[in-house]
């Protein structure tokens, strides 16, 4: 059955109302589909008596569900590879030399979803042989979904989600089984602050260094994505970075962010911020594990680079130290 067009705009308006995201013609589907185990679990027989209800009664609690299963968003680890590699490659030996003086650095995943993202961004920290003891090194992972906030809290990864785009020795070293399923061990589990906090509102955070922003600006009219670039640049470092996703881009929204190449990763900075140094092959080693005493060496090229089968000044999450470094 397929929901009447007021339904859907009712859907629409409160889904934008409540996030700011556009759900435009040609999403009916999405809607059914999204809300068809909600109306099942919640006892109606299809999603049109669902919606029906909410427009009828205003049930908040039935309006946050509705709008927190349209709000979920695809994910998987280490998506897209590029920004991981070059977040590995360039990035933390840049803010390794430039951070010296504090031995801190924060990165942010927003739009953490399920929390994929955050927990390969500290898989990746904590396999970098720059981040030793003296470092502190914070992640905050946030989400408009509390319900995904709670999935990503817990750690928990069925079998199928770990297949998609987690590497075999990163699987074994860093999840431990778990019944059926597998969960990321408390030394990179402990590097991410999970914080609820919706991207279309004012919202207060510390400085942060590298800020991954991907896939969300898809889903937000112009007038919404300008707004949420400008409060990202505000709490973004002068020298720090930003990851879009690949559709995504700052030209035409924000002229204060410059486009940089880093090997096959798109980054943007603040304007002025320039080009970082790219290591390269005959450097110190940088490509994780690699580096490590027992595990051989292997030079580094960051275009191209796939991720290596072993292979983030404020109060995020207390002083972080990727254990093992010590």
């Amino acid at each position: 059955m397929t929901i009447t067009a007021g339904a859907f705009a009712f859907i629409a308006d409160l889904v934008k109302q409540m996030t700011a995201i556009n759900l435009g013609p040609g999403k009916e589907y999405l809607v059914e589909n999204r809300l068809a185990s909600l109306a099942r679990d919640a006892g109606f027989r299809d999603v049109a008596a669902l919606i029906g209800r909410v427009q009828l009664s205003g049930d908040d609690r039935l309006r946050r569900q509705i709008v927190e299963a349209l709000t979920t968003n695809e994910t998987s680890f280490f998506r897209d590879r590029d920004p991981f590699n070059a977040l590995r490659q360039v990035i933390i030996p840049d803010l390794c030399r430039k951070r010296v003086a504090t031995h801190r650095i924060t990165i942010w995943s927003a739009g953490c979803s399920s929390g994929q993202e955050p927990y390969s961004i500290a898989m990746t920290v904590v396999d970098h042989p720059l981040i030793n003891s003296e470092w502190t090194v914070e992640i905050l992972a946030t989400d408009i979904s509390q319900e995904m906030l709670e999935k990503a809290k817990s750690a928990r990864y069925s079998q199928l989600e770990v297949n998609r785009g987690l590497p075999a020795p990163l699987l074994v070293r860093h999840f431990e089984r778990c019944e059926t399923d597998w969960r990321v061990v408390p030394a990179v589990r402990n590097l991410v602050r999970f914080q609820q906090l919706n991207l279309a509102e004012d919202f207060e955070l510390p400085w942060i260094d590298v800020v991954f922003l991907r896939n969300v600006l898809i889903y937000f009219d112009t007038t919404t994505k300008i707004e949420v670039l400008r409060r990202v640049r505000r709490v973004l470092r002068p020298d720090g970075y930003l990851f879009l996703g690949g559709s995504e881009t700052t030209l035409g929204l924000d002229d204060e962010f410059e486009r940089v190449m880093l090997g096959s990763a798109t980054v943007y900075r603040p304007r002025g911020a320039g080009v970082p140094e790219i290591p390269t092959e005959g450097a110190a080693p940088i490509a994780g594990p690699a580096a490590r005493p027992g595990l051989g060496s292997r030079p580094s090229s960051l275009a191209g680079s796939p991720l290596p089968g072993s292979p983030p000044g404020s109060s995020l999450a207390g002083s972080i130290n990727p254990p093992g470094r010590r």
